[in-house]
Protein backbone atom coordinates (compact mmCIF):
# COMPACT_ATOMS: atom_id res chain seq x y z
CA UNK A 1 0.00 0.00 0.00
CA UNK A 2 1.19 3.53 -0.71
CA UNK A 3 1.40 6.22 1.97
CA UNK A 4 2.13 9.92 1.82
CA UNK A 5 4.09 11.27 4.75
CA UNK A 6 4.91 14.76 6.03
CA UNK A 7 7.72 15.03 8.53
CA UNK A 8 10.11 17.51 10.14
CA UNK A 9 13.87 17.15 9.77
CA UNK A 10 16.32 17.74 12.62
CA UNK A 11 17.01 21.18 11.13
CA UNK A 12 13.32 22.03 11.40
CA UNK A 13 12.73 21.86 7.63
CA UNK A 14 9.51 20.15 6.51
CA UNK A 15 9.76 17.31 4.01
CA UNK A 16 7.15 15.13 2.34
CA UNK A 17 7.09 12.10 0.09
CA UNK A 18 5.46 8.80 -0.84
CA UNK A 19 6.43 5.35 0.36
CA UNK A 20 5.18 1.81 -0.23
CA UNK A 21 4.68 -0.04 3.06
CA UNK A 22 2.57 -2.82 4.57
CA UNK A 23 1.16 -0.63 7.37
CA UNK A 24 1.42 2.84 8.97
CA UNK A 25 3.62 1.33 11.69
CA UNK A 26 6.16 0.33 9.03
CA UNK A 27 6.11 3.91 7.69
CA UNK A 28 6.72 5.26 11.20
CA UNK A 29 9.57 2.80 11.70
CA UNK A 30 11.21 3.91 8.46
CA UNK A 31 10.76 7.61 9.32
CA UNK A 32 12.36 7.04 12.71
CA UNK A 33 15.33 5.30 11.12
CA UNK A 34 15.80 8.34 8.86
CA UNK A 35 15.69 10.75 11.80
CA UNK A 36 12.37 12.27 10.72
CA UNK A 37 9.78 13.62 13.17
CA UNK A 38 6.37 12.44 11.88
CA UNK A 39 3.68 15.05 11.26
CA UNK A 40 1.10 13.12 9.20
CA UNK A 41 0.65 9.86 7.28
CA UNK A 42 -2.08 9.39 4.65
CA UNK A 43 -3.09 6.42 2.49
CA UNK A 44 -2.80 7.18 -1.23
CA UNK A 45 -4.95 5.40 -3.84
CA UNK A 46 -3.26 3.15 -6.39
CA UNK A 47 -1.93 5.06 -9.43
CA UNK A 48 -2.07 8.41 -7.60
CA UNK A 49 0.17 10.41 -5.35
CA UNK A 50 0.23 13.64 -3.37
CA UNK A 51 2.55 16.39 -4.51
CA UNK A 52 2.42 19.82 -2.91
CA UNK A 53 -0.76 18.86 -1.05
CA UNK A 54 -2.60 17.94 -4.28
CA UNK A 55 -3.72 14.44 -5.29
CA UNK A 56 -2.63 13.75 -8.86
CA UNK A 57 -2.72 10.72 -11.12
CA UNK A 58 -0.30 9.18 -13.59
CA UNK A 59 -2.83 6.76 -15.07
CA UNK A 60 -3.30 6.82 -18.82
CA UNK A 61 -7.02 7.43 -18.92
CA UNK A 62 -9.22 9.04 -21.54
CA UNK A 63 -8.97 12.59 -20.15
CA UNK A 64 -5.73 12.33 -18.18
CA UNK A 65 -2.55 14.09 -19.28
CA UNK A 66 0.21 11.53 -19.25
CA UNK A 67 3.92 11.89 -19.94
CA UNK A 68 4.51 12.86 -23.56
CA UNK A 69 7.59 12.48 -25.73
CA UNK A 70 8.25 16.21 -25.27
CA UNK A 71 8.19 15.76 -21.48
CA UNK A 72 10.67 12.90 -21.73
CA UNK A 73 13.02 14.97 -23.90
CA UNK A 74 12.85 17.85 -21.39
CA UNK A 75 13.46 15.63 -18.34
CA UNK A 76 16.37 13.69 -19.83
CA UNK A 77 18.03 16.81 -21.27
CA UNK A 78 17.86 18.76 -18.01
CA UNK A 79 18.96 15.84 -15.88
CA UNK A 80 21.96 15.46 -18.19
CA UNK A 81 22.81 19.17 -17.93
CA UNK A 82 22.40 19.26 -14.15
CA UNK A 83 24.55 16.18 -13.62
CA UNK A 84 27.16 17.60 -16.00
CA UNK A 85 27.56 20.79 -13.92
CA UNK A 86 27.92 18.75 -10.75
CA UNK A 87 24.42 18.94 -9.27
CA UNK A 88 23.64 15.87 -7.17
CA UNK A 89 20.73 13.68 -8.24
CA UNK A 90 18.46 14.60 -5.29
CA UNK A 91 18.94 18.32 -5.93
CA UNK A 92 18.38 17.87 -9.69
CA UNK A 93 15.09 16.05 -9.08
CA UNK A 94 13.92 18.72 -6.61
CA UNK A 95 14.65 21.47 -9.16
CA UNK A 96 12.67 19.67 -11.84
CA UNK A 97 9.73 19.10 -9.47
CA UNK A 98 9.67 22.82 -8.67
CA UNK A 99 9.94 23.88 -12.34
CA UNK A 100 7.42 21.46 -13.89
CA UNK A 101 3.76 22.50 -13.82
CA UNK A 102 2.33 19.33 -15.35
CA UNK A 103 0.88 17.16 -12.53
CA UNK A 104 1.73 13.81 -14.14
CA UNK A 105 5.41 14.75 -14.50
CA UNK A 106 5.52 16.12 -10.94
CA UNK A 107 4.15 12.80 -9.69
CA UNK A 108 6.67 10.80 -11.67
CA UNK A 109 9.58 12.92 -10.46
CA UNK A 110 8.36 12.66 -6.86
CA UNK A 111 8.34 8.87 -7.23
CA UNK A 112 11.96 8.99 -8.40
CA UNK A 113 12.86 11.06 -5.34
CA UNK A 114 10.98 8.68 -3.03
CA UNK A 115 12.77 5.66 -4.50
CA UNK A 116 16.13 7.33 -3.99
CA UNK A 117 15.30 8.33 -0.42
CA UNK A 118 14.35 4.72 0.33
CA UNK A 119 17.59 3.38 -1.14
CA UNK A 120 15.93 1.86 -4.21
CA UNK A 121 17.51 1.82 -7.67
CA UNK A 122 17.06 4.97 -9.73
CA UNK A 123 15.67 3.14 -12.76
CA UNK A 124 12.89 1.51 -10.71
CA UNK A 125 10.54 4.50 -11.01
CA UNK A 126 10.89 4.34 -14.81
CA UNK A 127 10.16 0.59 -14.90
CA UNK A 128 6.91 1.13 -12.96
CA UNK A 129 5.41 3.02 -15.95
CA UNK A 130 5.98 0.85 -19.05
CA UNK A 131 3.16 2.71 -20.82
CA UNK A 132 5.45 5.75 -21.01
CA UNK A 133 8.98 4.32 -20.91
CA UNK A 134 10.14 1.53 -23.20
CA UNK A 135 12.36 -1.35 -22.16
CA UNK A 136 15.16 0.29 -24.13
CA UNK A 137 14.97 3.50 -22.09
CA UNK A 138 14.69 1.62 -18.81
CA UNK A 139 17.68 -0.61 -19.58
CA UNK A 140 19.77 2.36 -20.70
CA UNK A 141 19.12 4.14 -17.41
CA UNK A 142 19.78 0.91 -15.50
CA UNK A 143 23.10 0.44 -17.30
CA UNK A 144 24.07 4.07 -16.70
CA UNK A 145 23.25 3.78 -13.01
CA UNK A 146 25.35 0.63 -12.65
CA UNK A 147 28.33 2.12 -14.49
CA UNK A 148 28.08 5.50 -12.77
CA UNK A 149 27.65 7.20 -16.13
CA UNK A 150 24.09 8.54 -15.87
CA UNK A 151 25.12 11.92 -17.25
CA UNK A 152 26.26 10.42 -20.57
CA UNK A 153 23.29 8.04 -20.73
CA UNK A 154 20.81 10.89 -20.25
CA UNK A 155 22.60 12.96 -22.88
CA UNK A 156 22.45 10.11 -25.43
CA UNK A 157 18.86 9.30 -24.49
CA UNK A 158 17.83 12.93 -24.87
CA UNK A 159 19.44 13.12 -28.33
CA UNK A 160 17.79 9.85 -29.35
CA UNK A 161 14.36 11.01 -28.16
CA UNK A 162 14.79 14.33 -29.98
CA UNK A 163 15.60 12.56 -33.24
CA UNK A 164 12.61 10.26 -32.74
CA UNK A 165 10.37 13.26 -32.05
CA UNK A 166 11.68 15.08 -35.13
CA UNK A 167 11.02 12.05 -37.34
CA UNK A 168 7.51 11.59 -35.90
CA UNK A 169 6.72 15.28 -36.45
CA UNK A 170 7.85 15.07 -40.08
CA UNK A 171 5.64 12.05 -40.74
CA UNK A 172 2.65 13.60 -38.92
CA UNK A 173 2.97 16.95 -40.68
CA UNK A 174 3.15 15.20 -44.06
CA UNK A 175 -0.04 13.24 -43.33
CA UNK A 176 -2.09 16.19 -42.05
CA UNK A 177 -3.24 17.43 -45.47
CA UNK A 178 -4.42 14.04 -46.83
CA UNK A 179 -6.25 13.25 -43.58
CA UNK A 180 -7.98 16.65 -43.51
CA UNK A 181 -8.85 16.31 -47.21
CA UNK A 182 -10.37 12.85 -46.78
CA UNK A 183 -12.29 13.90 -43.64
CA UNK A 184 -13.82 17.04 -45.14
CA UNK A 185 -14.63 15.34 -48.45
CA UNK A 186 -16.28 12.39 -46.66
CA UNK A 187 -18.47 14.68 -44.56
CA UNK A 188 -19.42 16.84 -47.56
CA UNK A 189 -20.36 13.82 -49.65
CA UNK A 190 -22.35 12.31 -46.78
CA UNK A 191 -24.28 15.57 -46.34
CA UNK A 192 -24.94 15.78 -50.10
CA UNK A 193 -26.23 12.21 -50.30
CA UNK A 194 -28.32 12.38 -47.12
CA UNK A 195 -29.71 15.92 -47.29
CA UNK A 196 -29.26 17.46 -50.76
CA UNK A 197 -29.93 14.63 -53.21
CA UNK A 198 -33.36 13.69 -51.70
CA UNK A 199 -34.62 17.27 -52.19
CA UNK A 200 -33.48 17.32 -55.81
CA UNK A 201 -34.96 13.88 -56.50
CA UNK A 202 -38.28 15.14 -55.11
CA UNK A 203 -38.53 17.53 -58.08
CA UNK A 204 -38.30 14.66 -60.57
CA UNK A 205 -40.76 12.48 -58.67
CA UNK A 206 -43.47 15.04 -59.52
CA UNK A 207 -42.45 15.13 -63.19
CA UNK A 208 -43.33 12.76 -65.99
CA UNK A 209 -39.74 12.93 -67.20
CA UNK A 210 -37.86 9.73 -66.35
CA UNK A 211 -34.21 10.32 -65.30
CA UNK A 212 -31.43 8.06 -66.64
CA UNK A 213 -30.66 4.81 -64.80
CA UNK A 214 -27.50 6.18 -63.17
CA UNK A 215 -29.42 9.18 -61.83
CA UNK A 216 -32.21 6.96 -60.51
CA UNK A 217 -29.64 4.86 -58.64
CA UNK A 218 -28.10 7.98 -57.03
CA UNK A 219 -31.57 9.32 -56.16
CA UNK A 220 -32.55 5.96 -54.64
CA UNK A 221 -29.40 5.94 -52.49
CA UNK A 222 -30.13 9.52 -51.41
CA UNK A 223 -33.74 8.68 -50.57
CA UNK A 224 -32.72 5.66 -48.52
CA UNK A 225 -30.06 7.69 -46.69
CA UNK A 226 -32.55 10.46 -45.95
CA UNK A 227 -35.13 8.02 -44.56
CA UNK A 228 -32.56 6.49 -42.18
CA UNK A 229 -30.33 9.53 -41.54
CA UNK A 230 -30.70 9.27 -37.77
CA UNK A 231 -29.18 5.80 -38.02
CA UNK A 232 -26.66 6.47 -40.79
CA UNK A 233 -24.91 9.44 -39.14
CA UNK A 234 -24.24 7.68 -35.79
CA UNK A 235 -23.22 4.48 -37.63
CA UNK A 236 -20.87 6.43 -39.91
CA UNK A 237 -19.04 8.29 -37.14
CA UNK A 238 -19.23 5.30 -34.79
CA UNK A 239 -17.75 3.10 -37.51
CA UNK A 240 -14.83 5.52 -37.95
CA UNK A 241 -14.18 5.47 -34.19
CA UNK A 242 -14.37 1.68 -34.07
CA UNK A 243 -12.04 1.34 -37.07
CA UNK A 244 -9.46 3.61 -35.43
CA UNK A 245 -9.64 1.61 -32.18
CA UNK A 246 -9.63 -1.78 -33.94
CA UNK A 247 -6.63 -1.06 -36.15
CA UNK A 248 -4.55 0.72 -33.50
CA UNK A 249 -5.39 -1.03 -30.21
CA UNK A 250 -6.78 -4.49 -30.99
CA UNK A 251 -4.07 -7.14 -31.67
CA UNK A 252 -6.09 -8.72 -34.50
CA UNK A 253 -6.70 -5.35 -36.15
CA UNK A 254 -3.06 -4.31 -35.76
CA UNK A 255 -1.97 -7.60 -37.39
CA UNK A 256 -4.40 -7.08 -40.30
CA UNK A 257 -3.23 -3.47 -40.78
CA UNK A 258 0.38 -4.62 -40.67
CA UNK A 259 -0.25 -7.21 -43.40
CA UNK A 260 -1.99 -4.66 -45.62
CA UNK A 261 0.66 -1.96 -45.22
CA UNK A 262 3.47 -4.46 -45.76
CA UNK A 263 2.00 -5.30 -49.17
CA UNK A 264 1.39 -1.73 -50.33
CA UNK A 265 4.19 -0.80 -52.78
CA UNK A 266 5.34 2.57 -51.35
CA UNK A 267 4.23 2.00 -47.76
CA UNK A 268 6.14 -1.28 -47.67
CA UNK A 269 9.44 0.55 -48.27
CA UNK A 270 8.65 3.22 -45.68
CA UNK A 271 7.84 0.65 -42.99
CA UNK A 272 10.92 -1.41 -43.88
CA UNK A 273 13.24 1.61 -43.67
CA UNK A 274 11.59 2.81 -40.47
CA UNK A 275 12.13 -0.58 -38.82
CA UNK A 276 15.82 -0.60 -39.80
CA UNK A 277 16.19 2.98 -38.51
CA UNK A 278 14.69 2.01 -35.14
CA UNK A 279 16.87 -1.09 -35.00
CA UNK A 280 20.06 0.88 -35.73
CA UNK A 281 19.30 3.71 -33.30
CA UNK A 282 18.21 1.39 -30.48
CA UNK A 283 21.08 -1.07 -30.77
CA UNK A 284 23.60 1.78 -31.01
CA UNK A 285 22.30 3.34 -27.78
CA UNK A 286 22.33 0.02 -25.90
CA UNK A 287 25.85 -0.91 -27.02
CA UNK A 288 27.13 2.56 -26.14
CA UNK A 289 25.69 2.12 -22.64
CA UNK A 290 27.77 -1.05 -22.24
CA UNK A 291 24.99 -3.63 -22.54
CA UNK A 292 26.23 -7.00 -23.95
CA UNK A 293 25.33 -7.72 -27.57
CA UNK A 294 22.98 -10.67 -26.86
CA UNK A 295 21.00 -8.75 -24.26
CA UNK A 296 21.03 -5.64 -26.46
CA UNK A 297 19.59 -7.59 -29.42
CA UNK A 298 16.81 -9.05 -27.25
CA UNK A 299 15.87 -5.59 -25.96
CA UNK A 300 16.06 -4.10 -29.46
CA UNK A 301 13.77 -6.82 -30.82
CA UNK A 302 10.98 -5.63 -28.52
CA UNK A 303 11.36 -2.01 -29.60
CA UNK A 304 11.54 -2.11 -33.42
CA UNK A 305 7.75 -2.19 -33.92
CA UNK A 306 7.89 -4.96 -36.53
CA UNK A 307 6.95 -8.56 -35.82
CA UNK A 308 9.08 -9.77 -38.72
CA UNK A 309 12.19 -7.91 -37.58
CA UNK A 310 11.55 -8.97 -33.98
CA UNK A 311 11.72 -12.65 -34.98
CA UNK A 312 14.81 -12.01 -37.11
CA UNK A 313 16.72 -10.32 -34.27
CA UNK A 314 15.81 -13.10 -31.83
CA UNK A 315 17.00 -15.62 -34.40
CA UNK A 316 20.27 -13.73 -34.89
CA UNK A 317 20.80 -13.66 -31.14
CA UNK A 318 19.72 -17.19 -30.15
CA UNK A 319 20.57 -19.23 -33.25
CA UNK A 320 23.52 -17.24 -34.52
CA UNK A 321 25.72 -15.30 -32.12
CA UNK A 322 24.88 -17.43 -29.06
CA UNK A 323 26.06 -20.53 -30.98
CA UNK A 324 29.42 -19.06 -31.89
CA UNK A 325 28.80 -17.21 -35.15
CA UNK A 326 30.27 -13.78 -35.70
CA UNK A 327 27.85 -10.86 -35.59
CA UNK A 328 28.45 -10.13 -39.28
CA UNK A 329 27.78 -13.72 -40.36
CA UNK A 330 24.64 -13.93 -38.20
CA UNK A 331 23.25 -10.80 -39.90
CA UNK A 332 24.30 -11.90 -43.38
CA UNK A 333 22.08 -14.98 -43.12
CA UNK A 334 19.00 -12.73 -43.01
CA UNK A 335 17.69 -11.33 -46.29
CA UNK A 336 15.66 -8.67 -44.47
CA UNK A 337 18.69 -6.37 -44.21
CA UNK A 338 20.19 -4.71 -47.30
CA UNK A 339 23.74 -5.82 -48.07
CA UNK A 340 25.13 -2.39 -47.21
CA UNK A 341 23.80 -2.80 -43.66
CA UNK A 342 25.18 -6.30 -43.11
CA UNK A 343 28.53 -5.39 -44.67
CA UNK A 344 28.91 -2.31 -42.48
CA UNK A 345 28.00 -4.32 -39.37
CA UNK A 346 30.59 -6.96 -40.26
CA UNK A 347 33.29 -4.32 -40.89
CA UNK A 348 32.45 -2.41 -37.69
CA UNK A 349 32.59 -5.64 -35.68
CA UNK A 350 36.21 -6.17 -36.77
CA UNK A 351 37.09 -2.50 -36.24
CA UNK A 352 35.45 -2.40 -32.80
CA UNK A 353 33.18 0.63 -33.26
CA UNK A 354 29.81 -0.92 -34.13
CA UNK A 355 27.75 1.68 -32.23
CA UNK A 356 29.17 4.50 -34.40
CA UNK A 357 28.31 2.67 -37.64
CA UNK A 358 24.83 1.86 -36.34
CA UNK A 359 24.26 5.52 -35.48
CA UNK A 360 25.34 6.49 -39.00
CA UNK A 361 22.90 3.93 -40.42
CA UNK A 362 20.16 5.31 -38.19
CA UNK A 363 20.70 8.85 -39.50
CA UNK A 364 20.80 7.59 -43.09
CA UNK A 365 17.56 5.64 -42.82
CA UNK A 366 15.86 8.51 -40.99
CA UNK A 367 16.59 10.62 -44.08
CA UNK A 368 15.35 7.78 -46.30
CA UNK A 369 12.07 7.59 -44.35
CA UNK A 370 11.60 11.35 -44.63
CA UNK A 371 12.20 11.25 -48.40
CA UNK A 372 9.94 8.19 -48.86
CA UNK A 373 7.11 9.85 -46.94
CA UNK A 374 7.36 12.94 -49.16
CA UNK A 375 7.21 10.74 -52.27
CA UNK A 376 4.22 8.84 -50.85
CA UNK A 377 2.35 12.07 -50.11
CA UNK A 378 3.23 13.42 -53.57
CA UNK A 379 1.56 10.33 -55.08
CA UNK A 380 -1.32 10.19 -52.59
CA UNK A 381 -2.51 13.79 -52.92
CA UNK A 382 -3.32 13.77 -56.68
CA UNK A 383 -4.75 10.25 -56.37
CA UNK A 384 -7.12 11.45 -53.64
CA UNK A 385 -8.06 14.55 -55.60
CA UNK A 386 -8.76 12.40 -58.67
CA UNK A 387 -10.89 9.97 -56.66
CA UNK A 388 -12.85 12.76 -54.97
CA UNK A 389 -13.26 14.52 -58.30
CA UNK A 390 -14.73 11.37 -59.86
CA UNK A 391 -17.11 10.87 -56.92
CA UNK A 392 -18.31 14.49 -56.79
CA UNK A 393 -18.41 14.69 -60.59
CA UNK A 394 -20.48 11.52 -60.75
CA UNK A 395 -23.03 12.94 -58.31
CA UNK A 396 -23.08 16.24 -60.21
CA UNK A 397 -23.65 14.47 -63.54
CA UNK A 398 -26.41 12.36 -61.99
CA UNK A 399 -28.17 15.61 -61.02
CA UNK A 400 -27.35 17.80 -64.04
CA UNK A 401 -28.43 15.37 -66.80
CA UNK A 402 -32.04 14.95 -65.49
CA UNK A 403 -32.27 18.73 -64.95
CA UNK A 404 -31.11 19.33 -68.53
CA UNK A 405 -33.67 16.78 -69.82
CA UNK A 406 -36.41 18.39 -67.76
CA UNK A 407 -35.58 21.89 -69.05
CA UNK A 408 -35.33 20.62 -72.65
CA UNK A 409 -38.77 18.97 -72.36
CA UNK A 410 -40.27 22.27 -71.31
Amino acid sequence: MRYHYIAALASGKITEGNIDAASPDQVLEWMTSQGYKPISIKVVAEGTSIVGGKIISLSKGLFSQGITLTDKVFVTKYLSLMLKVGTDLFRAIDILIADFEKPAVKLFLSEIRDNLSQGRPFYLAFSQYPQYFSQVEINLIKAGERSGNLEKVFEDLSNSLEKNQELQNKVKSALIYPIVLISIASIVMLVMIVLVIPKISGVFSQSTQKPPLFSRIVFAIGGFANDYKFIIFPVFFGGIGFAIYFFTKNPVGKAMLSRWTNRAPVLKNIIHHLAIQRFSATLASLLRAGIPILEALDITASAVGSDELHDILIRISKEGIAKGMTIGDAFRRETYFPKVVTNLIAISEKAGHMEDILETLSNFYASEVDASVKIFIAILEPALLLFLGVMVGGIAIAVIIPIYQLVSAV
